[in-house]
């Protein structure tokens, strides 16, 4: 019988998997032949899951944890958000699903979002994100609806990101952060608004998470190799040590962004859990203080625990919980390097 630690763990691990998982089926129809949910208006307040002028999710703050400081903060977030929306047969997202928007803000901007309220107002769009099935695509056809898919789901992002350019702004540090698919449109939004662009020079840093990311995406922006450097991006996937890889799962994360979190560098040693400030529970009430030992191997991260081990190999859907208090605390260095 699993004692009570383990059974908490599991726990976890099964709520945070609630937010990216349900049917993986690849919707039916081909991208052409359905009509596009409408397209949102960010001038509207409705369109967006976090603004500073809202009461939202990204306010929230666990216990134990620093407090908000959003009407203080001298930077700004802008957060892409991870997959959420997991059925019916279109192939991205109606903004107007009420059920779906409360998902989003219950699970990831609560979970991810709101990791960065201490140091920067936080702006999270809701966008026409792709169905979850999408990415199980395999035929010809299946995979150029999936990317059709992605590109109008970026398209809303690339909006926002210019509403939020022209309307809040106003020459302030920016942070952008994103998970999973959110990371897919975070890189086109490096490369489109801030690689080797004025704008490069307001980047604190881009937290691009959960997404196999490799350095030749970009022309100017560096990877981060340390836990104050500013204007450079910063990418992990977080799995299981020991795990055993097949070849082409390989192939994926070779030469891909890897950065420790418990350092913030790029150095393949193995950093003990003494080192890690803490993994957030799917309570969003408690945390688990140094936790596990972080090591970078063949582009990904690779997680010891020391207590009781996880149930799970892929740890994806944890990728910011399992470093949230990490993760906070290194937006507040790296705001306040750039400040200075």
């Amino acid at each position: 019988m699993q004692n009570p630690s383990s059974l908490l763990i599991l726990f976890t691990i099964s709520f945070l998997l609630s937010s990216c998982a349900g049917r993986l089926a690849v919707p039916e129809n081909s991208f052409g032949e359905e009509i596009a949910p409408a397209s949102p208006d960010y001038g509207e307040a409705k369109f967006w899951s976090s603004l500073p002028e809202l009461r939202d999710s990204a306010d929230l703050t666990p216990p134990g944890a620093s407090r908000e400081n959003q009407e203080e903060a001298l930077a700004d977030v802008f957060f892409i958000h991870p997959t959420i929306f997991d059925g019916g047969s279109a192939w991205n997202a109606d903004l107007g699903d009420t059920e779906l928007n409360e998902k989003v803000d219950r699970t990831t901007i609560r979970h991810q979002g709101s990791a960065f309220n201490e140091s920067c107002r936080v702006f999270a769009p809701r966008y026409r994100q792709m169905v979850l099935g999408g990415f199980y695509a395999k035929t010809p056809e299946d995979n150029e609806s999936k990317e059709k898919a992605l590109d109008l789901a970026y398209e809303d992002v690339k909006q926002a990101f210019q509403h939020y350019l022209e309307n809040y702004n106003e020459g302030r540090p920016i942070v952008i952060a994103s998970h999973s698919q959110g990371s897919r449109h975070g890189v086109k939004l490096m490369q489109e608004f801030f690689d080797g662009t004025a704008l490069q020079d307001q980047l604190v840093a881009a937290y691009l998470l959960g997404w196999p990311i490799r350095p030749s995406e970009f022309k100017q922006l560096p990877v981060c190799e340390g836990p104050t450097q500013n204007a450079c991006v910063i990418g992990w996937a977080t799995w299981k040590k020991n795990t055993r890889f097949k070849e082409d799962r390989k192939k994926f994360y070779e030469g891909v962004i890897a950065v420790n979190p418990l350092t913030w560098e790029t150095d393949p040693t193995f950093v003990p859990a003494s080192q890690h400030q803490g993994m957030l529970k799917g309570d969003y009430k408690t945390f688990k203080r140094q936790f596990s030992g972080v090591e970078i191997q063949n582009g990904v991260l690779w997680v010891k625990n020391p207590v009781a081990p996880l149930p799970a190999k892929n740890y994806h859907i944890a990728d910011v919980n399992y470093f949230w208090l990490d993760i906070r605390a290194n937006v507040a260095e790296r705001v306040e390097a750039f400040l200075e």
